[in-house]
């Protein structure tokens, strides 16, 4: 398949899980980027630190997405790598739930889940604009892409209000909404960033099969990477403001 051809990637939540996976599948491209950044809650983590040894293209970044601090000084350390050449891929992967029906849920629990699947991505677009508008406006740069500048959301299907995806399944209102907000925060950064050169976009990596066997989400973790790693490539600017699933599949908001 065609790769994805970019000179520096940051992406949240690679402590396991989706994040870990796209890391490794960017890691394994032919030609994989020259910075990629692994932002992780716990820096120090067995299964990050066994993905990122012995590669100088992996930085592991400590990151927490809730805190305005733990953000500016990951800005710091990106700026020190890449320098006047930008951040190309800001993939806003850092996500959290708690189970809950119309009748269960609390405000605790969306206030814990809005503030990292809503507000994280907030803060961390807003952070990180210099350095993506410094990558958009790199000579020889051009069409709207992920190799230029880009802010890929991942979001769910659960947040598409059209769609009303599995309720009998799951209600998990904390999830929907916040997924669904971070779906408007998508078209938001869109709207604004468009003009500057930054292609901004939702992807639903699908409900994926835990390692082990475990759970019954039905794509596997190769076939979900695989899957967003191809879909990015083929973004353009026709794409901006618009949601997307692993398969290439265009969904409604």
């Amino acid at each position: 398949m065609d790769e994805l051809s970019v000179g520096s990637v940051l992406l949240t939540s690679c402590d396991g899980g989706l994040g870990l996976g796209l890391l490794k599948g960017l890691m394994e491209q032919r030609r994989p980027p020259r910075h990629l950044f692994a932002a992780c809650l716990d820096p120090q983590g067995k299964a990050i630190n066994e993905v990122a040894l012995g590669n100088p293209s992996v930085v592991v970044l400590p990151l927490d997405v809730t805190d305005p601090n733990s953000i500016k000084a990951a800005v710091g350390k990106v700026q020190e790598k890449v320098g006047s050449a930008g951040l190309n891929l800001l993939i806003n992967n850092a996500g959290t739930t708690r189970r809950s029906t119309l009748a269960t849920e609390t405000a605790e629990s969306m206030t814990l889940v809005y503030t990292t699947n809503t507000i994280g991505p907030l803060q961390m677009s807003q952070a990180f604009l210099p350095l993506l508008k410094e990558a958009a406006e790199a000579e020889g740069q051009h069409e709207m892409s992920c190799s230029r500048a880009a802010i890929i959301n991942i979001s769910s299907i659960l947040g598409s209000i059209e769609a009303g995806e599995a309720w009998e399944e799951r209600q998990d209102i904390c999830y929907r909404c916040s997924k669904a907000a971070l779906n408007m925060l998508t078209k938001c950064l869109a709207l604004e960033y468009g003009d500057r050169g930054i292609l901004c976009v939702s992807v639903d990596p699908g409900c994926v099969t835990p390692p082990l066997g475990q759970g019954t989400g039905p794509v596997t973790m190769e076939e979900s990477v695989q899957g967003v790693l191809r879909l990015l490539v083929q973004l353009s600017a026709t794409s901006n403001g618009t949601f997307w699933d692993w398969r290439g599949q265009s969904l409604p908001w």
